[in-house]
């Protein structure tokens, strides 16, 4: 196959084409607009394949898709371009719908002129794989208010997103299942739980933490920390998308979660535990936990009912999320220069999202 990769130079989507380019013989088209959040230093290790192929192309220009498309054929696309940090969602809106939105509006359609123009084999093939999160759903009842088992996330539960960034994505969602009803164009949708692991912008929970604490700095928890996630490593997320783009049903939703749901105050005490092993100090990292004014529409709790990908494509996460946390941390510290190179000067892991 050859697979057309929006948002390659991501955290995810560069954990997904490390993944294809060394694991499979499938070719790759990295199509990324390399905002703040892309880094091709995330790619080192497949830049020079002869499967791999780097596009600096924006989403939301049309006629520069056309070009792709009708240059590099390709039998799939993994549409993983996107605006994806609530904070900055929250005081800077318009990127996010923009580029979720009108972005994605504009990639099926460049992706359905394409698609009308293949034989029929080829058309019959052909898949349009979007990635999407669970955010989507809005949040779940809290151990806090109801007692017994909790509910999870399903691939039929309802959206009720919350922030700019996931009604931006419940959009994109949205438009990617009119295009499968109206046009009969092949989409799939996936949504995922809370990624981490390697090549992570520093302004999402985990790095921002491990980086903080090795410089001394305030590590700061939203509100009381009881917020819950389900927390997926990322080389198991690749894994799961490749096996959807490949094995998955057109018209079908898969929901992708790690099994592990944790606490936000229970993720920075277990990453400054590690710490505390792996680069002891005269104190303890946790020493260094701050309480801050919580985010505005914080979602409680997200987790994530994965047995449709279990049962369906036999996938499952390798990772616990001791295991998957502590290569996380190790890598961090074994790749402080590109640290240093991401963050450009124009954020320094300062709070973003405040009103």
């Amino acid at each position: 196959m050859k697979i057309l990769i929006t948002g390659g130079a991501g955290f995810i989507g560069s954990a997904v084409i490390r993944h294809i380019v060394e694991n499979t013989k499938d070719s790759v088209i990295n199509l990324d607009k390399l905002t703040y959040a892309g880094n091709l230093e995330s790619l080192k290790l497949v830049e020079n394949d002869s499967r791999y192929i780097f596009e600096q192309v924006d989403i939301c220009n049309r006629a520069e898709l056309d070009r792709v498309f009708n240059s590099h054929k390709p039998n799939a696309v993994m549409h993983l371009a996107a605006e994806s940090h609530v904070d900055r969602s929250i005081t800077g809106p318009a990127e996010f719908i923009q580029t979720n939105i009108v972005g994605t509006y504009n990639l099926l359609e460049a992706a359905r002129e394409y698609w009308n123009t293949l034989n029929d084999d080829d058309k019959k093939s052909f898949r349009f794989h979007h990635i999407s999160t669970d955010e989507v759903y809005g949040d779940l009842p809290h151990p806090d208010e109801q007692e017994g088992e909790l509910p999870l996330f399903t691939e039929g539960t309802s959206y009720a997103p919350s922030s700019p960034y996931s009604a931006s994505k419940a959009s994109s969602d949205h438009l990617v299942r009119a295009w499968l009803r109206t046009y009969g164009f092949p989409t799939i949708v996936t949504n995922c739980s809370n990624n981490y692991g390697p090549y992570h912008f520093p302004e999402k929970l985990i790095p921002l933490v491990i980086l903080n604490a090795l410089e001394g700095k305030d590590l700061p928890i939203y509100g009381k920390g009881d917020q819950i996630r389900d927390w997926l490593y990322v080389e198991d997320h690749a894994r799961a998308l490749y096996k959807v783009v490949t094995e998955g049903v057109v018209g079908e939703t898969y929901n992708i979660g790690g099994h592990n749901e944790k606490q936000n105050i229970e993720v920075v005490q277990t990453i400054c535990s590690i710490l505390d092993t792996l680069v002891p100090k005269a104190t303890k990292y946790a020493d260094q936990i701050t309480y801050v004014t919580d985010r505005p529409g914080h979602d409680r709790r997200y987790a994530i009912d994965s047995s449709k990908m279990s049962k369906e494509l036999n996938w499952e996460p390798v990772e616990t999320f001791e295991t998957g946390l502590r290569k996380t941390i190790e890598w961090y510290l074994s790749n402080q220069q590109w640290c240093k190179n991401v963050q450009d000067g124009s954020y320094q892991r300062e709070r973003l999202g405040e009103l």
